[in-house]
């Protein structure tokens, strides 16, 4: 806690051990207590019959119970000096003071005791500074733990907001694969060809180069909604690949052209659809990317990653695309050697 409240990066830090109080400890002495048979079992009996809340009985009237409580006469045993008027029932039945065969002393200890899992537990509470992303103030955390040698006996983890961040970035990766393996699928089913949807999916790396460039243009970090707006990208940017090649394949299969005519006629005939649709993104991108109010701090990560992915991936997938295009061709009749064109890029 002490090398944290050094670091800039955290603000606020804070721990529930600070919650201190006076407490009396009994030190037994076992040498002692056992020459004269008295166990601990017994001295936590004596201690929680003076100081608990024992009941010894219960009296009933017509009306009313009243529960009697066992405990040390009030206003007697006021100092640790004291527990000497406490006594001790030894195992030959003889009363003995506790100070006897147990030393008082009094010292600062915490006010609760919290356990995770059976074993003792610390909370250590921070606040990230201003402009300080979460997942920063995690690797100075780990790294203030390497600085100091933290024991392999303490065993630290997060919890709250930053294990919510911690758990959602362990599944992101998972997540844009499940979201590609199920475009290849439909795009596979769509086109019946294991080489088209690869040439479709080939429009996505340029997106989340433009989305990360933006976000880093923009002094933003990627962070949770910054990656929902890379998988959002997964849906919009592949359009422009399917409007060329969806043309390509049709002229392909009915018109009976070269892969070369073919796709050279969808990217001037599709220009500019592809155009309008990327505008109508871009645009609807801009209020989100732009706008303040309640709730800006997560709309405006989401609207940056959107509108920097289109723009890359509109200045880039115009031209790649084509080639990609292109190159399955060659490597399918490199396969395929003795099947038409037509039939080669199908």
């Amino acid at each position: 806690m002490a090398r944290l409240q050094q670091v800039p990066e955290l603000r606020n830090v804070v721990s529930d051990t600070l919650n201190q109080g006076l407490a009396l400890l009994v030190d037994i002495d076992r040498d002692t207590a056992s020459r004269l048979a008295v166990t601990a079992a017994s001295v936590d009996e004596a201690l929680y019959s003076a100081f608990g809340q024992r009941i010894i009985s219960t009296i009933f009237t017509d009306t009313n119970e009243y529960r009697v409580i066992l405990e040390e006469k009030p206003g007697v045993v006021t100092d640790p000096s004291e527990f000497d008027l406490v006594n001790v029932t030894t195992g030959a039945g003889t009363p003995t003071p506790l100070t006897t065969f147990a030393a008082i002393r009094e010292q600062s200890a915490p006010l609760q005791i919290t356990r995770a899992g059976q074993f003792p537990a610390a909370t250590i509470g921070f606040d990230t500074a201003p402009g300080v992303a979460l997942g920063r103030a995690v690797d100075v955390i780990r790294q203030a733990e390497r600085d100091i040698e933290v024991p392999g006996s303490v065993t630290t983890t997060f919890l709250g907001a930053t294990n919510a961040y911690q758990a959602s970035l362990a599944n992101e990766l998972w997540l844009i694969l499940a979201a590609i393996v199920c475009v290849y699928i439909v795009l596979g089913v769509l086109y019946e060809s294991f080489i088209h949807p690869l040439t479709i999916l080939s429009t996505l790396p340029s997106a989340g180069v433009g989305a990360l460039l933006a976000l880093l243009f923009t002094g933003r970090d990627l962070d949770v909604i910054g990656i929902i707006g890379i998988v959002l990208l997964i849906g919009i940017v592949k359009k422009n690949a399917i409007m060329m090649i969806d043309f390509a394949i049709e002229a392909e299969r009915d018109g009976g052209q070269s892969p070369r005519e073919a796709i050279r006629e969808a990217a001037l005939l599709r220009f500019r659809p592809i155009l309008m649709t990327t505008m109508a993104a871009l645009f609807a991108a801009v209020p989100l990317m732009l706008g303040t109010g309640v709730g800006h701090e997560l709309r405006s990560p989401l609207g940056i990653s959107i509108f920097g992915g289109l723009i890359v991936s509109q200045l880039l997938t115009l031209f790649t695309t084509p080639v990609i295009y292109l190159a399955f061709d060659r490597l399918v009749r490199r396969w395929h050697p003795a099947a038409p064109a037509a039939e080669a890029t199908s």
